[in-house]
């Protein structure tokens, strides 16, 4: 018996009749998405499904969502699940099997139910909410205090962002004439490439502080001008650790009127949009210029307390002035009389004391007088004006003179 035989062609065929009778109704399936990506108005999407312990892939296939159903399926997700379609999220899909001759097999995709993304979304943010507060992270950023003068601030956002000119000019243009330093770290801010590209950007500010020392007061995240449903790369555990664990204080402008993402919950402060961000920090430097108006006011008031008490003080004193003046005159008149008669009555004791001295050495002196020896009948014998003693003193023919009571006599030695 001879086998039959087809082309290709008839036996894709074949196949395709089989799955329209076969399968003719549509089925909702779970799935992950791996890919998504839009050409010429239609979304091709590759669908995979893993095996939950080991995360090991146990299925795969392709799906497409035409361009007239995706025009309505699109939007209506988004702004239900508050974020695009992306790689790695969970999706209900509503599909029917198709068969091309030509193409092969995919699925093709005419709803997709954005509550079941939102529950699995729910879930994987309370899990990562959960596992931050099991590091003991969460509130970390919260517990930092914003410096007082929190002007140099680093920006991670998109350099073409809208929301970065209006972030610019809100701190350039306030109406205190404060001076803010801004530092553009470029960040992609929507997509898929958000959470590495932000987190690299906090590692250049990071090793900018250290080589600086402190160069940063404040960081600030913002987003404008992009989806505002497209947040899906702010919900990320990574990116949650690295901000919690920021040395300075971060604030989120993102622009989005949703419940808060990860980041929005993690960060010191959380402002909805870009503008709103810079109001924020303008009105934290307002209070601070307040604080120290403040201050000077209330140390000028201390001041001017404190001289006028010092100047009672003193006029109080002026007054007291005369009167103790007045006493300590009389008490020091009273001490220099009594010095004085001190000193009046030590002075006669001493000339008393010193004449007397004088008394007994004039009688001394008096005692010695050799005139009254020369009244006696003695004489002094005087040889060159000098007394001789001995006789050995003198030699032959010397010239001496002999003092008498009532004359003088000169002789030559023999």
């Amino acid at each position: 018996m001879t086998e039959a035989r087809h082309t290709l062609y008839e036996l894709n065929q074949l196949v395709r009749e089989t799955l329209e009778t076969e399968m003719p109704d549509e089925y909702w399936v779970e799935a992950e998405l791996s890919e998504c990506r839009e050409s010429r108005g239609h979304c091709y999407l590759e669908l995979i499904q893993k095996e939950e312990k080991t995360n090991t892939p146990i299925a795969r296939a392709s799906a497409k969502c035409w361009a007239n159903s995706w025009t309505v399926i699109r939007p209506y997700f988004e702004r239900t699940a508050g974020q695009p379609l992306h790689a790695g999220m969970k999706v209900l899909l509503k599909v029917y099997p198709q068969f091309h001759e030509a193409f092969g097999f995919s699925w093709i995709v005419t709803d997709i139910d954005p509550t079941y993304t939102i529950g699995d979304l729910a879930r994987r943010r309370q899990e990562i909410i959960r596992q931050l507060k099991e590091e003991g992270v969460f509130d970390l950023q919260r517990e930092l205090s914003l410096p007082l003068f929190a002007q140099r601030i680093a920006v991670i956002t998109s350099e073409t962002a809208a929301g970065y000119g209006d972030f610019l000019n809100q701190l350039q243009q306030n109406e205190y004439g404060f001076r803010f330093e801004v530092t553009l770290f470029p960040a992609i801010m929507q997509g898929e490439q958000v959470e590495q590209s932000v987190i690299n950007a906090l590692n250049q500010i990071h090793a900018e502080m250290s080589d600086n020392n402190d160069v940063f007061d404040v960081v600030v995240m913002i987003r404008g001008g992009g989806a505002t449903s497209d947040m899906s790369g702010f919900d990320t555990l990574a990116l949650a650790e690295n901000v919690a664990n920021f040395p300075i204080p971060i604030i989120t402008g993102i622009g989005h009127e949703r419940d808060e993402c990860i980041l929005d919950m993690i960060s010191h402060t959380r402002m909805k949009t870009p503008t709103a961000a810079a109001a924020f920090l303008i009105s934290h430097l307002a209070e601070t210029d307040d604080l120290l108006n403040d201050i000077q006011n209330r140390m000028v008031r201390l001041v001017k307390e404190r001289l006028t008490t010092h100047q009672l003080r003193l006029a109080a004193l002026s007054e007291r002035i005369p009167s103790l003046f007045s006493v300590v005159k009389a008490r020091q008149e009273a001490h220099l009389d009594q010095l004085f008669a001190r000193l009046q009555t030590q002075l006669q004791t001493t000339l008393v004391q010193q004449t007397h001295r004088l008394e007994l050495l004039a009688q001394r002196t008096a005692s010695l007088d050799p005139m009254l020896l020369l009244r006696r009948g003695y004489s002094i014998t005087l040889h060159h004006g000098k007394v001789v003693s001995d006789p050995s003193q003198l030699h032959e023919g010397d010239e001496i003179e002999t003092r008498l009571e009532k004359g003088t006599v000169r002789s030559i030695v023999k």
